[in-house]
């Protein structure tokens, strides 16, 4: 009976919390695009970033820019860098899309009459699987609105379905304004940047190589063309200019501008990002479709570009690459460290703890390294701009993590550092989640906009962060208040972060479907019931269900408003799921081998296992000794093993989800049974006695 009124209790406040978001005005009706009548130009400039434009080598660029809203565009489209075919595809489909193969420029159009054909367009579709390439064409030519292409890549991306676009020229030269005036959109590819990089018709496998003054000769002649264009455009036209692809083995941020009346000087996002300084390619399909007046297909997943508030910079949009870019050089290092120290940690305490040595520089040691992960988010607090400046900022908050963790008075108790550090990691994260997600931006271990795998919300390895931070210190409240108020604790935690993670703040798929199971495995730990695989199936499906409200719940959104967790709906009605679901298997898989995750899973695994089943051999009994102290860690611990567990299976991070939920988890419990090893022998019973073997 208790047992059922635990997981009614569980379900209970779930449904609730849907209905809270349904409240909210979740559950709208479907989307029409905004009504437009105007002009609109796309130039296309690939390879293009901000520390490519200046007043004296790009000057119809520069002037376009200063008459514009400015920010940044993530160009990812499948793989980790985007040539210009995938782009102009992407722009053609509303949706991240590839040719399937290493690839470069589009195909040259063939010429018939005033218009053009893709040679072999069919293939994109019938063969590479690219179900959506001509959306944006066939919505214009649905809506009968007339379009001009210049350029192999812009007659990519208005073509059909049938690869013809009506109206096609090679260069800019050969429009003149009364061209334009017959049509209402107008794109343009500007290759002359990118084509000196192209190594046989693909991008190169170098980050750079062409030279600085190649690069500006490059750039003057693609300014050149855009200013072509820009000086016989009608004087009512919307402009919009992006950076639409890489120009090498590393991913950038790329230029993205719009010049409309009153856009001058403003920053420029999209409702696709949440971010009013970053959109995304699939941006630019609706931002055309809907300045048009046209309606935005369901296939598109991008938003139109929205101008947001005043003060935008160069130097500041220069700066976001140049962080990312420092994240990205980092980043492999950085986890290889965690891996290193992790396992040495787990050696050296073997070594000690088997010897009743180094208690106490084993606790601290331990704190400290557990104190790593929220550290890497707090940094963003601060204002670093570069390497030495970022990892200073980690390891100076570590270190105040893990001074706080021994400062108080709650350093006496053997669970103190563990609810400090535990506690601290769940609230930077949810404290993240109710502010816009700033820290996980840029991040170690969140992610970057250059990536492109996620701009907003909860993060995979934030997911398994989050669950272990929240369900380690609800063991600690139901440590010091046992019985109803500590299951109840758990399931009221559990629930607001899961709801938290999984509601449109952070847009998280399998972060709930693993941390429904683990609230649940922990609340039934702790009222002593026995946990099945009949039960654990069921809490999974649990995760399932409710994780598609939440999706449902955002698919009834407008298109421009939907995240992620929305689209995958759409992708469900359309049969696109199954391709998602197989690239984030193959993700899943893939970070099976990882050098750097890996190593922690078995290390901390092996310890953990070795230390329970051997307890005296391995570690002088602290681990058996932290569970006899505290039963409701126990059911902390067995809880997050099963949501990193889930985690890993369910999420394209695959064993980056277990390892930082054991990095976290296992150094703070091998920290409270030395707390209580250290504790007088007062305490009584078998912890007095365990105290007094080690005097």
């Amino acid at each position: 009976m208790r047992r059922a009124l635990v997981m009614l209790a569980v379900l209970a406040v779930q449904v609730l919390a849907v209905q809270v978001l349904a409240g909210l005005g979740l559950l709208t009706g479907a989307a029409r695009a905004d009504e437009g009548d105007g002009r609109v130009a796309l130039i296309g400039v690939s390879g293009l970033h901000w520390n490519d434009l200046s007043q004296a080598d790009t000057p119809n660029l520069w002037e376009l820019a200063r008459a514009s809203a400015l920010g940044s565009m993530s160009i990812r489209t499948v793989g980790t860098v985007t040539c210009p075919y995938d782009a102009w595809l992407t722009v053609s489909a509303g949706t991240r899309s590839a040719v399937g193969y290493r690839c470069g420029s589009p195909p040259a159009p063939e010429q018939q009459g005033t218009g053009a054909v893709i040679p072999h367009y069919r293939y994109l579709i019938d063969v590479a699987g690219q179900r959506n390439a001509g959306v944006l064409g066939e919505s214009l030519k649905a809506a009968g609105q007339c379009s001009i292409a210049i350029g192999p890549g812009a007659a990519l991306g208005l073509a059909d379905r049938q690869g013809a676009v009506r109206h096609y020229h090679a260069s800019p030269l050969q429009v003149t304004t009364a061209d334009l005036e017959k049509c209402r959109m107008v794109a343009m590819d500007v290759d002359d940047l990118v084509l000196p990089y192209l190594t046989d018709g693909q991008l190169p496998r170098e980050p750079d190589r062409l030279s600085a003054a190649e690069r500006r000769d490059a750039l003057r002649l693609a300014d050149a063309k855009a200013g072509a264009l820009l000086s016989v455009l009608p004087a009512d036209t919307t402009v919009v200019l992006a950076g639409l692809s890489d120009h090498g083995s590393v991913p950038h941020l790329r230029v993205t501008a719009l010049r409309e009346p009153g856009a001058a000087g403003r920053l420029l996002g999209a409702t696709s990002t949440r971010r009013e300084d970053l959109s995304i390619t699939p941006d630019l399909t609706a931002t055309v479709l809907t300045k048009l007046g046209v309606p935005v297909p369901p296939a598109v997943v991008g938003g139109p570009l929205q101008v947001g508030g005043q003060g935008v910079t160069l130097d500041r949009l220069r700066d976001a690459d140049a962080e990312a870019q420092t994240i990205r050089a980092v980043k492999g290092g950085y986890f290889t460290v965690m891996a290193v120290l992790q396992v040495l940690f787990y050696g050296i305490a073997f070594l000690l703890l088997r010897r009743r040595k180094g208690l106490l520089p084993v606790r601290v040691a331990g704190t400290a390294l557990a104190a790593v992960p929220a550290a890497s988010f707090l940094v963003n607090l601060l204002p670093w701009s570069s390497m030495p400046q970022m990892v200073a900022g980690v390891l100076g908050w570590t270190a105040a993590l893990t001074a706080l963790a021994f400062a108080g008075p709650w350093r006496r108790a053997p669970l103190g550092p563990l609810a400090v550090v535990a506690g601290a990691t769940a609230l930077t994260l949810v404290g993240d989640l109710l502010t816009g997600t700033t820290l996980q931006v840029n991040s170690v271990m969140g992610y970057s906009a250059d990536v492109g795998a996620r701009y907003y919300g909860l993060g995979n390895i934030p997911f398994a962060l989050l669950a272990t931070g929240t369900l380690l210190t609800a063991a600690v409240i139901a440590h010091r208040w046992p019985g109803r108020a500590g299951v109840a604790a758990i399931v009221v935690l559990g629930t607001f972060t899961m709801v938290l993670g999984g509601s449109g703040m952070g847009s998280d798929f399998g972060g709930v479907i693993a941390f429904v199971p683990g609230i649940a495995v922990t609340a039934l730990v702790l009222t002593g019931k026995r946990v099945s695989l009949v039960k654990l199936a069921v809490f999974c499906v649990a995760g399932g269900v409710i994780v598609m409200t939440f999706a449902w719940l955002n698919y009834l959104r407008p298109p421009d408003e939907q995240t992620h967790l929305g689209r995958f709906v759409g992708q469900v009605l359309t049969g696109e799921a199954f391709d998602v679901i197989f690239r984030k298997l193959q993700a899943m898989l893939g970070t099976l081998l990882s050098p750097n995750l890996m190593p922690i899973v078995i290390a901390a695994a092996a310890f953990l296992v070795y230390a329970i089943l051997r307890p005296e051999q391995a570690s002088a009994g602290v681990v058996p000794a932290a569970f006899e102290h505290s039963p409701a860690l126990r059911a902390g611990l067995i809880g997050t093993l099963v949501s990193g567990v889930l985690g890993m299976l369910v999420n394209d991070s695959g064993a980056a989800v277990l390892s930082m939920a054991l990095a976290l988890a296992v150094p703070l419990l091998l920290a409270t049974g030395i707390g209580v090893l250290r504790a007088p022998a007062s305490a009584g019973g078998a912890l007095g006695e365990l105290a007094s073997a080690r005097r």
